[in-house]
């Protein structure tokens, strides 16, 4: 983007639009992964960036761009990138809590008691280092610059809905979270923002949390005992995602906060938004500079959207951002 450009006269706010489509594909049929763990075939991953006078956008710092594209996140090649875009996925549950950075992840498996009684057991995920097309979510960074303090927000194009032939309700139990690295002047050296992981809080977005499939309120009240779900119009359903490790399998109905606080912790998504959304959603405030951003997506495990019936699911996510007027 040329300097003119950026000081163009008569504009009175900047925009980004970050149109992320991830068609995914669930390849078995089982139930949550609380049950029996998903797998998500990850079909295709399209990165379309948009920046306009004075805000840009980078996947390493250093190349500025107003588009960026999947090829620009997995083509950087600065020294302790890392880029996590696997071609299969598993469901996954987080409370939100990071460490040094990161959001921790955990992937849970299911054993039976003596008794015949469903247990969970959960294992700490670490994010990729490097490029890589392994793991059981999508991390990556990206980073923006603009010339002065501004407020981001999330508009109401934002969403996440299915893309594809069926529409089986896999979109309702996705969530995206950002985790704010640090800042430099525009004037440091790219090397200094790279390698900043000094992230201590996520940003959560729980998009569709007002609509669920006739499956996803079955699974509810077999699964969870969650009962009177409604299909549109529900308010947010609460749930609980794992902060720890559980190596002792824990019955599947004992798998929140209540029964076992050791291990699950309420989630509270920072940005919440119905199907339908006709209203701004307060993002960020951006320092003058460059910002880095962790960006996460993953399929929630303990939502009760995440079952049986979503497998053969394709979503589509799109995020599109401004600055506030």
């Amino acid at each position: 983007m040329t300097k003119d450009n950026q000081k163009r006269k008569g504009n009175l706010k900047y925009s980004i639009l970050l149109l992320l489509l991830l068609a995914i594909l669930l390849i078995t049929s089982t139930y949550a992964w609380f049950t029996a763990n998903q797998v998500v075939q990850v079909s295709t991953l399209d990165v379309h960036v948009e920046a306009q006078n004075g805000l840009q956008i980078s996947a390493d710092a250093t190349n500025w761009k107003t588009v960026l594209l999947k090829e620009d996140i997995t083509g950087a090649t600065y020294p302790g990138v890392r880029n996590q875009i696997p071609a299969i996925l598993n469901a996954v549950s987080t409370a939100g809590d990071v460490t040094s950075g990161f959001m921790q992840m955990f992937l849970g498996a299911l054993d039976s008691d003596d008794d015949g009684n469903q247990t969970l057991t959960a294992q700490a995920q670490a994010d990729g280092t490097g490029n890589v097309s392994t793991g059981n979510y999508i991390a990556f960074d990206m980073y923006l610059k603009v010339d002065t303090q501004s407020t981001i927000v999330l508009t109401p194009n934002s969403g996440v809905t299915y893309a594809g032939a069926s529409n089986r309700g896999l979109q309702n139990a996705a969530r995206v979270a950002f985790i704010v690295e640090g800042n430099s002047s525009g004037e440091a050296q790219a090397s200094e923002i790279q390698q900043k992981y000094e992230g201590t809080k996520s940003i959560i977005w729980e998009p569709n949390y007002d609509v669920h499939t006739a499956a996803a309120v079955t699974h509810a009240e077999q699964t969870y005992g969650i009962h009177g779900l409604q299909q549109s119009g529900a308010s947010r359903l609460d749930y609980d995602g794992v902060f720890a490790a559980i190596n002792d399998g824990i019955k599947l109905e004992e798998t929140n906060a209540d029964d076992n606080p050791t291990y699950f912790k309420a989630v509270d998504p920072d940005i919440t938004t119905p199907q339908t959304n006709t209203s701004d959603s307060t993002f960020i405030d951006l320092e003058a500079g460059v910002t880095k951003i962790r960006v996460y997506f993953w399929v929630e495990g303990q939502d009760v959207d995440c079952e049986n019936s979503a497998s053969g699911s394709d979503m589509a996510l799109n995020m599109e951002f401004k600055i506030q007027e």
